[in-house]
């Protein structure tokens, strides 16, 4: 069998033949050294560019096994499928696909109809499994989210990560499941009418359990992130390195039956070739889609405000599907706690959030006070369904000293109206996991590395990074498994109070968001944002061809008297969230309104409010 032929790894043909192929430049001779279910080595064939590969016989599902380098080293496989003890110990072959799926009328989701729900395996139940996952789907199907966006399961030393310290790409985590846990939570979630994405690292590895650059230059020192050595995509050898990545990307969309990649920080991957590596990740990805019949999509987090990465292929584009607003999030949450320090000195205003209404981001080309330069590029046509948009993340919870989540900084009329401005945007949203019932349990920074020199400089880096959000909070140690145990969520409390409220609220505005034309129809094209007066209160209007919507929302911690600049016509409201039922002090606006094309009105402190204009006769 040639070797070009064949995927990277340990790939069983049945009949106890398995076939091993690695990318090895940096060694002359590799041998597969096969632990169970007999000891013995098995020399494999060097062939071009540095690959060995070879046929070998006796080898069953289950096998464990290292690759022999030169005699000397011996290490797991690079793209090991299974790590059942952990970084360090010995890959396992796999058997044939022999999972019996039940999706095989599943083609998938529109974009438009995306509405992410982000979980973390290991916190989001009391067992922290795939499986664990699974009795919770009909929850979050009924809260109206309908895609799952896991964050990374790549095998991460120990048990306790966050995931983006992964060390094997392909290999799903021992202590979540591993891959038959992951088939099964994919199939239920397909079972539920939800799609199933994964947060993938392309960026960097993590610093545990890396033993990438003793088979071959993965890694380059041309080029850094803020996690150590860069992936090397553009050098000698960067064909193979690719290559890997897309292999990987492919076998996830194919192997596990998933509907998406969510590509970590994007804006660390250093590529100056002709064809950007990320341009044809998409290529691959998309020609893969065609072949299954699935609607996929690869969705970039990227911190540039680079439209460039979501335009299309014949405009100069990467043909990226979508990508994380940060922007959105940063002039939410400025405007709700009033935080000014980092990078929240470069938001504020009313109108720097009508400006993410309008562009998807806030700054497109200006100067930013943060960067100390012109930060961003206007989005041109990329439509609003291209941005994934936000007022929690694991980013931007975790990465506070103490992990604050949005319902420890503000009250709940401040937590409604976030909502509100979030599940009202021309936007997909993206909800936290616990956020919809306002989980009150922070979610910190947690590893379980083994080696104890790292952890403690991780723990610095940690306080260093902090540094210019001047933070009064200790961070927590991230080895602590106590740190871990408090980011654990609270899940029973989504039946109780105003957590029960709150979740109620968000199925509200989700239902509104899916049956109202003007809210179902995702466009920045018909949308007018604005700020009403000097009131901090910002005015959105949204329209298709049946409807028309607007959207009031106050971010006024008084109550205020102001004339909105309501188009002429009669207007129903349909949501407010100042109303008893949504545990408000009691609503000033009445139920309809009639506009000249100006209205007053009394708004309550942090408002949210939907008003549909009534059709004519």
């Amino acid at each position: 069998m040639p070797c070009n032929n064949i995927s990277s790894g340990a790939t069983y043909l049945g009949d106890g033949f398995c076939f091993f192929r690695v990318w090895a430049p940096r060694s002359e001779k590799v041998a597969v050294h096969l632990l169970t279910p007999q000891e013995r080595l098995i020399p494999l064939q060097r062939a071009e560019r540095g690959y060995h590969c070879g046929k070998a016989a006796g080898v069953e599902p289950g096998s464990l096994y290292y690759y022999l380098l030169d005699g000397k080293k011996e290490r797991p496989d690079p793209a090991s499928r299974y790590q059942p003890e952990g970084v360090h110990g010995p890959s396992q072959v796999l058997g044939r696909c022999n999972f019996a799926w039940t999706d095989h009328g599943w083609r998938g989701l529109s974009l438009k109809e995306l509405i992410f729900y982000e979980i973390h395996v290991g916190t989001f139940t009391p067992q922290g499994t795939f499986d664990a996952i699974i009795p919770r789907l009909e929850s979050i199907r009924e809260l109206g989210a309908t895609a799952i966006e896991l964050m990374p399961v790549a095998q991460f030393p120990g048990r306790r990560n966050w995931g983006y310290d992964g060390v094997y790409p392909f290999a799903v985590q021992n202590s979540y499941g591993g891959p038959d846990g992951l088939k099964r939570l994919a199939d239920a979630c397909h079972r539920h009418g939800l799609a199933l994405f994964l947060d993938v690292v392309y960026n960097h590895l993590g610093p545990e359990g890396n033993y990438l650059r003793d088979f071959g230059p993965y890694f380059t020192d041309r080029y850094r992130t803020p996690w150590g050595e860069a992936v090397n995509f553009d050098g000698p050898g960067s064909n193979e390195v690719r290559q890997f990545f897309i292999e990987n990307a492919l076998y996830w969309l194919t192997e596990y039956h998933l509907d998406g990649l969510r590509l970590d920080a994007v804006h660390a991957i250093t590529d100056k070739s002709a064809l950007p590596f990320l341009e044809e990740l998409a290529d691959a990805v998309h020609r893969q889609a065609n072949e299954l019949g699935r609607r996929i999509y690869l969705i970039a987090e990227s911190d540039l405000n680079d439209p460039r990465l979501i335009w299309p292929r014949e405009r100069g584009g990467l043909g990226l599907d979508g990508q994380w607003s940060d922007d959105f999030h940063h002039a939410l949450h400025s405007l709700l706690t009033g935080e000014k320090n980092g990078y929240y000195q470069d938001f504020g205003t009313v109108e720097h959030l009508a400006g993410a209404f309008r562009e998807g981001y806030v700054y497109t080309g200006q100067y930013s006070a943060y960067r100390q330069r012109r930060h961003g590029k206007t989005p041109g046509p990329a439509g609003a369904c291209r941005f994934v948009v936000f007022i929690q993340n694991h980013d931007q919870v975790g990465n506070r000293a103490g992990g604050e989540r949005l319902s420890s900084l503000v009250d709940f009329d401040r937590l409604k109206l976030a909502a509100g401005t979030l599940l009202l945007s021309p936007f997909l949203p993206l909800i936290f996991m616990g956020e919809e019932y306002a989980e009150t349990s922070p979610f910190l920074y947690f590893t379980s590395h083994s080696d104890p020199e790292l952890a403690n400089s991780l723990h610095e880096w940690r306080k260093k990074e902090f540094a210019a959000f001047r933070w009064s909070v200790q961070v927590p140690d991230p080895q602590d498994e106590t740190t871990f145990l408090r980011s654990c969520l609270h899940y029973e409390l989504h039946r109780e109070g105003r957590h029960s409220v709150l979740r109620d609220f968000y199925r509200e505005l989700i239902r509104l968001r899916r049956e109202i034309p003007a809210l179902s129809e995702l466009s920045r094209e018909n949308l007018q944002a604005g700020a009403c007066n000097r009131e901090q209160a910002l005015l959105v209007r949204r329209w298709s061809s049946s409807s028309e919507v607007c959207i009031i929302l106050s971010f006024n911690g008084k109550t205020i008297k102001t004339a909105l600049p309501l188009p002429a016509g009669n207007w129903r409201k349909l949501l407010d969230s100042a109303e008893e039922r949504w545990l408000g002090s009691g609503s000033k606006v009445p139920a309809a309104l009639a506009s000249q094309g100006e209205v007053g009105v009394t708004l309550s402190p942090w408002e949210c409010l939907l008003f549909e204009k009534v059709k004519e006769d």
